[in-house]
């Protein structure tokens, strides 16, 4: 396996680079039938995490991942797991902790496409969407269980029946925002009632004081398989930034979505009511755009990532829910619209694009109140940002609609506020805010054209 050809003493080391290029699954130790599952999903060769980790997986080790976001964790450690269930079937074999649930969700799609030809059954279990449909999915005995660590502890604790006493796994993705979104004392109760004899993966894009604790306490004897230790982007990826007064934010948005018209583009908001003033805001020009943050229900946060996965919609303006681990093949463009507080957000922000190989760009509006947390983002990176190139006239020949559109956007959030007061039922009605038409209407032409001669 990779983990003793690498400390072989007379290995050279030109061989070890080629192989590092042909490697196929198979070579790893994957199962055939798991092969092809790999094939059908388009999966052509394993990425470097999976090239370090599922050897060692395999052989029965617990096993520290670092790798940044797109690299393809989720394989790394769903693969492992299906060939040791495929050699012992198990119900509740594995369980995977997750901080978000658009990332539960998604790791189960992938769970069940790699499983599918073998009759793997997989159970969601987040927060948000009806306990009862979840107890009757947990009854069935699922071979995985994905869970955010909050809800889990509500079913170990209230459902009759379901325990998790036989796991054979335990994956914690992305551990790093796990603690730090405060689940530790959850984390800490359910290592507590699965059993102390289990294989443990704990993936992460960084390696944290939290982290390092939590290592200690659920992994024996761990393999750290680090595919980037520095904190990087990625390479293909092009970064500029914006230096603009705060009040002209969303004309300059306006402007760039204009100038790079045709692309798909995912703007980043610091608060859900901005997120959903601005969908507000685009929509009234004109702008397929549609909202995700954590106010939403869980149905219409799905429903807004599946329109815009779909291409039915050209604009995801999302809060941070969505900057972590939503692997979204076709996003041209990265726009920070409000800077992340965190620098470390930065880097999985702008890892939404330029995924897998392709190319993409990302753009940070930087206003006057945000010039030392974009000096700690470049300092992290480790190198200066250009600026995105902008012709400030035609930018201000654009302030006039805008303000209109902002005034119609104020006056939708206000109506959409007090009907949720009036009615509780009806709240989730509006969510996605394709239904506040009524005053777009008013607002003269639609889209803009671009000026001839251009």
């Amino acid at each position: 396996m990779a983990a003793s050809e690498e400390n072989s003493p007379t290995g050279a080391p030109q061989p070890q680079v080629e192989e590092e290029e042909t490697k196929t699954f198979k070579d790893l130790g994957v199962t055939d039938v798991l092969c092809e599952a790999c094939d059908q999903l388009g999966w052509t060769k394993p990425t470097k995490i999976q090239i370090e980790a599922i050897p060692l997986a395999l052989q029965g080790r617990d096993i520290i991942g670092l790798a940044e976001t797109g690299s393809g964790k989720t394989g790394a450690f769903a693969l492992p797991i299906l060939n040791a269930l495929l050699e012992t079937p198990q119900r509740l074999f594995a369980l995977v902790l997750t901080p978000t649930r658009e990332l539960a969700f998604q790791i189960s799609e992938q769970f069940e496409a790699l499983g599918s030809s073998i009759g793997v059954q997989s159970a969601v279990i987040v927060g948000g969407i009806d306990s009862m449909s979840q107890s009757l999915a947990l009854a069935k005995k699922p071979h995985i269980v994905i869970a955010t660590p909050g809800r889990l502890i509500d079913h170990l604790e209230n459902t009759k029946g379901f325990n998790l006493r036989a796991l054979k796994y335990l994956v914690m993705d992305e551990a790093d925002r796990i603690l730090n979104m405060d689940f530790e004392t959850e984390v800490d109760k359910i290592l507590k009632v699965i059993p102390r004899d289990r294989k443990t993966f704990l993936f992460s894009a960084t390696m944290t004081k939290k982290v390092q604790k939590l290592q200690r306490a659920a992994l024996k004897n761990p393999v750290k398989c680090a595919v980037s230790s520095k904190y990087q982007t990625v390479e293909k990826l092009q970064q500029y930034y914006l230096f603009i007064p705060s009040k002209f934010k969303d004309t300059y948005l306006v402007y760039i979505l204009n100038e790079l018209a045709g692309n798909s583009f995912m703007v980043f908001c610091s608060t859900c009511n901005n997120t959903q003033r601005t969908a507000l805001l685009l929509r009234n020009l004109g702008f397929t755009a549609i909202p995700l943050h954590g106010q939403m229900s869980q149905t219409k946060r799905l429903g807004s990532l599946n329109k815009f996965k779909a291409k039915a919609r050209s604009i995801l303006l999302a809060t941070d829910v969505a900057s972590r681990g939503l692997d979204i093949p076709h996003v041209d463009v990265v726009v920070n619209f409000d800077i992340p507080t965190h620098s470390k957000d930065y880097i999985h922000r702008v890892g939404r694009t330029a995924r897998a190989g392709r190319s993409g760009k990302s753009i940070t509006f930087v206003t006057q109140y945000d010039v030392e947390l974009f000096q700690r983002i470049e300092h992290l990176i480790g190198k200066k940002l250009p600026v995105f190139p902008t012709q400030d006239e035609e930018v201000m020949m654009l302030t006039e609609r805008v303000a209109e559109a902002q005034r119609f956007a104020r006056m939708e959030l206000r109506e959409h506020g007090e009907k949720k007061k009036r009615s509780r039922e009806d709240a989730g009605d509006n969510d996605d805010t394709e239904g506040a038409i009524g005053v777009r209407n008013k607002v003269a032409g639609g889209k803009m054209k671009k000026r001839k001669g251009r």
